[in-house]
């Protein structure tokens, strides 16, 4: 019998629901028995008709019982069926083994170094570049701006390409900051460098292509692509950049880093790129250009993209991530508008859009000038590191025993040791001793080289002093 409880804060319908429910479930009314009529048992209990209706209601609608031409509720059989799934299913459904995806993960985490049990406090991250109380102030500003400004119609679907006012203020940046002159139909808005190089697996290569990546290079890229069952096919870097002699003849795409080689830091001759440029244009390859930090040069301009130069050709990859924050996850892919095009519908299907609230405070950050006074500010804080860096490396005897690279371009630097040398074991000596330095290793597919890829973006001149003295005692 189903009775009212006066001092439980539910309704009474839904107090008696929850009843019937339970009886129902718990075999307490079997499948098929006929239900009190709603008048009979509104009087037993002591509450109006028309609270039993929404009960008896809301358990036809919910498939707890049935009605019949004949009249009165009755328990449905569903019970039956729920017992027998009892017996049969008790975990739920496997998940497939997905050895590529475990694999591209253990690889990940590999190349971050974040799961060491050390205590760190010199951490010379090439992944993090800096920020401040001044980013954080100027950030919010522009979110609050940015949400008091939207209007009703910025929340609903949006364009696959991205927010057109965003569009418009990269445009302007790349057209004033690297020469890059283009439509906003030729920038599609991503969520990250990985999220640009997978749209692109799907939208312009087939199951099996074979695509060609500098080694050491950038693992996220190929590991994307390992992931997409591409045919990822390593090809050497030398003190000018990728060897264009060793790209696989069969590649469909290639991915460069030109303006600072992602793990080795050297920049791509100008010989190597024209080599690049012709080789593409002759078999009809892709080149995805990733520019992630050449906005950081310390001799001379940002040079010229392979893009500006090759348009039809290359997809160039532009990332907020080094320029501004990780957190931001917003990046660009820009290229022909038919390339463009394409990678714009696999977004649609797949992603949709990026979120609006994101794309609207950056679009607020860049037009009022807070991104031009950030990347000054950050300029000169990367300046004096860098020449920290460079200095102590040499004064503390690491740069005869060593060779140093990447030192023109970027927030990082390679100290490159013979290729016997046990990195790892360095690696994790220095992190007994609170520092944390980046073996080249995991930059490698087949490549042997070996060495330390040290990133100074987050870490101050007295740190840099003392984790490079301490590196030196530790190996000299």
């Amino acid at each position: 019998m189903m009775k009212v409880i006066r001092n439980d804060k539910r309704p009474i319908w839904q107090q008696l629901l929850d009843q019937a429910i339970h009886n129902i479930t718990n075999g307490i009314w079997a499948p098929g028995e006929l239900l009190i009529p709603s008048r009979e048992l509104a009087h037993m209990i002591g509450v109006s008709r028309s609270t039993i209706q929404i009960v008896y209601e809301e358990l036809l609608s919910r498939g707890y019982t049935v009605t019949s031409r004949r009249g009165g509720t009755r328990v449905s059989k569903w019970s039956l069926f729920t017992e027998s799934r009892k017996e049969i299913i008790t975990d739920g459904p496997t998940p497939p083994s997905l050895p590529l995806l475990n694999t591209a993960v253990d690889q990940l985490h590999g190349w971050f170094r974040g799961k060491e049990q050390f205590k760190v406090d010199i951490d010379f991250s090439p992944h993090e570049p800096y920020l401040d109380g001044q980013f954080q102030k100027n950030w919010r500003q522009s979110l609050i701006h940015a949400s008091a400004e939207m209007d009703l119609s910025n929340w609903a679907y949006g364009d696959p390409y991205g927010f057109t006012p965003l569009r418009e203020q990269i445009q302007r940046y790349l057209s004033l900051e690297r020469g890059i002159h283009i439509q906003t139909n030729q920038i599609l808005l991503t969520s990250g460098a990985q999220h640009s190089i997978d749209l692109i697996a799907q939208s312009l290569l087939a199951d099996g292509d074979t695509v060609s990546v500098e080694d050491p290079g950038f693992p996220a890229a190929w590991m994307a692509m390992k992931y997409r069952r591409m045919n990822v096919v390593p090809v050497p870097v030398d003190e000018y950049g990728l060897v264009v002699e060793r790209i696989h003849p069969q590649s469909k795409l290639i991915f460069v880093t030109p303006s600072h080689q992602c793990a080795v830091g050297v920049v791509m001759s100008e010989p190597r790129r024209q080599q690049l440029l012709q080789k593409a244009t002759t078999d009809q390859l892709w080149i995805i250009e990733d520019d992630y930090d050449s906005e950081f040069r310390y001799r001379g301009e940002p040079l010229p993209t392979l893009f500006s130069q090759a348009s039809q050709n290359t997809l160039y990859l532009m990332s907020f991530s080094k320029m501004i924050a990780p957190g931001i996850r917003i990046s660009a892919i820009v290229g022909s508008a038919k390339a463009i095009a394409q990678l714009a519908k696999v977004q649609e299907l797949t992603y949709r859009h990026l979120p609006i609230m994101d794309q609207l405070t950056l679009t607020h950050f860049i037009k009022n000038g807070h991104f031009m006074r950030h990347m000054r500010r950050v300029r000169n804080v990367y300046r004096r590191r860098h020449e920290a860096m460079t200095k102590v490396i040499m004064a503390s005897g690491l740069g005869e025993r060593f060779t140093l690279s990447g030192v023109e371009t970027g927030l990082h630097m390679l100290l490159e040791a013979e290729e016997s040398y046990d990195e790892e074991t360095v690696t994790t000596l220095a992190l007994q001793q609170g520092i944390r330095i980046y073996p080249l290793g995991p930059y490698c597919m087949e490549s042997k080289r070996r060495g330390w890829v040290l990133g100074f973006a987050q870490v101050d001149e007295a740190s840099i002093e003392k984790g490079i003295h301490c590196l030196a005692e530790l190996i000299l």
